[in-house]
């Protein structure tokens, strides 16, 4: 076999993998032994996916030989340690394949709390069923009694999130690891009137109000005479409104102190950089003070507008969804008296709000059933329960979705916002596989599920790989390539 002068095969050679005598008048240029790993195209297995964003070809997957440097085998060890699929590694010296070409479309601003880990509050007057419908959410025995301010401080769980795509992965794969998303629900005391003044121990109530990142506003909406209303009639629309007015108080409370602070300074000071900050302010008040309507209720908010509000994060901007507590009797034959009132309010006064009737009795009573025995009651009076619907909806109120890792070890669903792109995903399974992002092995649930396996997917031509800009979607299987940041020598 023809060599160069440094040892090895000349480049034709390494290329094909077999020898192939050159002509003897060719003159070969002479290097020293080269110390990259060789590898015979034929050893790599080109994947049937669309190139990433701003990509000229598709990567190779390289192989790691002998001769790489110790920092390279390091590195190799490090990331052929993760056995989960979710840490399917970037072999040291790969490249990212996407060009960098900025950092894409900015997403709308949300309006709430910056995380993952949100909470959503249960918020309604006294007696109208909140420690019920938590305790037959959450399966915990919190207090539930028949008179106000049964519950004193909040009670909080976490929810599993049901859903039919986490359960087919677990059957598919009967990992012995499986974690679903959840929601964490806090169950905060009655308020009545007067509660922004510190009626009712109302000031210590909205503060844990404030703590939550959405509210469930449960409405009672039957009649008992063994159970109290605070207001001592069963009038929904106005129990709404109750509790809308105390929220909205307690911002004007927040609003006034802050806007004569930015006018000292701002105004009379003559602080520019905070006179924007000041006009925004004003429009705030304009709208909560002088309109007497809640944040949530304006719908044209502007980017900086919004950034301000999320400074404050005013009681009346948190999302919220109407819970409508029915007896059994009218949850079964589905008719309520006051229902049509309270959708008819919700629809003129905060439109695009859920409004989700459920029987906080029928829960109860399921709760206390077998398996069989639920399945049977529901089949004979036609319904079914609604709490997953809730959690749900809750879930995606708070702006939250999921994506999956699925493999024999672990199947798992990862909490992220709406709107994060791929490296900041993959920075929720470790801050590693965000600083070392390369690119994003992505497959649609629905395609996994209609080919039946990886390599279906992959022979239909829709398993993708997407880079940096990549705005992960809900429900996306995703397999994340990382180059592990290599340590400092130590001198």
């Amino acid at each position: 076999m023809a060599r160069t002068r440094g040892g090895d095969p000349p480049p034709e050679e390494q290329l094909r993998g077999k020898s192939h005598p050159l002509p003897t008048n060719r003159r070969l240029r002479s290097s020293r032994r080269s110390t990259r790993p060789t590898f015979n195209p034929r050893d790599l297995s080109p994947l049937p996916v669309s190139a990433p964003e701003g990509s000229a070809s598709l990567p190779f997957r390289r192989l790691l030989l002998p001769g790489q440097s110790v920092a390279g085998r390091e590195a190799f060890r490090f990331s052929c340690s993760f056995s989960k699929p979710v840490g399917r590694p970037c072999l040291p010296g790969s490249k990212m394949p996407p060009k960098k070409g900025g950092d894409g479309i900015k997403p709308h601003p949300i309006i709430g709390r910056f995380g993952t880990s949100l909470k959503i509050g249960i918020v309604g007057l006294p007696n109208v069923g909140k420690s019920t419908f938590f305790n037959v959410l959450t399966k915990n025995q919190a207090a539930a009694e028949n008179f106000p301010f049964c519950t004193i401080d909040p009670n909080e769980s976490r929810v599993p999130v049901p859903d039919d795509r986490y359960e087919f992965l677990c059957q598919y794969h009967k990992p012995p690891s499986k974690i679903p998303a959840f929601l964490n629900v806090v169950d905060i005391a009655g308020l009545v009137k007067g509660a922004h003044a510190g009626q009712g121990l109302g000031n210590a109530f909205l503060s844990h109000i404030s703590a939550c990142d959405g509210i469930f506003h449960l409405l009672r909406s039957f009649d008992d005479d063994d159970i109290t209303h605070v207001e001592g009639s069963v009038e929904p629309v106005r129990d709404i409104e109750i509790i809308h007015e105390e929220l909205r108080l307690k911002d004007e409370e927040m609003i006034m102190p802050i806007i004569d602070k930015l006018e000292k300074v701002a105004v009379r000071g003559g602080d520019k950089k905070l006179k924007p900050e000041y006009d925004i302010m004003c429009k705030i008040k304009s709208w909560v003070i002088d309109e007497k309507k809640p944040v949530r209720f304006y719908h044209d908010w502007n980017d900086k507008e919004i950034d301000v509000l999320n400074k404050y994060l005013f009681l009346t901007s948190k999302p919220m969804m109407y819970l409508i507590n029915l007896s059994e009797k009218d949850y079964i034959r589905k008719k309520n008296k006051w229902l049509i009132k309270i959708k008819e309010w919700v629809d003129k006064h905060d439109p695009g709000a859920l409004v989700i009737p459920f029987s906080g009795a029928l829960e109860l009573k399921l709760q206390e059933m077998s398996a069989e025995e639920k399945q049977k009651y529901l089949e004979e009076n036609m319904t079914q329960s609604a709490l997953p619907k809730i959690i749900k909806a809750g879930y995606a109120a708070l702006q939250l979705e999921y994506f999956f890792t699925a493999g024999p070890d672990e199947v798992r669903a990862w909490t992220i916002r709406k709107g994060t792109k791929a490296p900041q995903a993959a920075g929720k399974i470790h801050t590693d596989f965000e600083k070392g992002f390369i690119m994003a092995e992505v497959m649609k649930f629905e395609d996994f599920k209609e080919g039946g396996s990886e390599l279906a997917v992959k022979a239909a031509g829709k398993y993708r790989q997407q880079g940096r800009n990549y705005i992960v979607e809900d429900g996306d299987i995703i397999f994340f390539k990382f180059n592990t940041p290599q340590q400092p020598k130590k001198k």
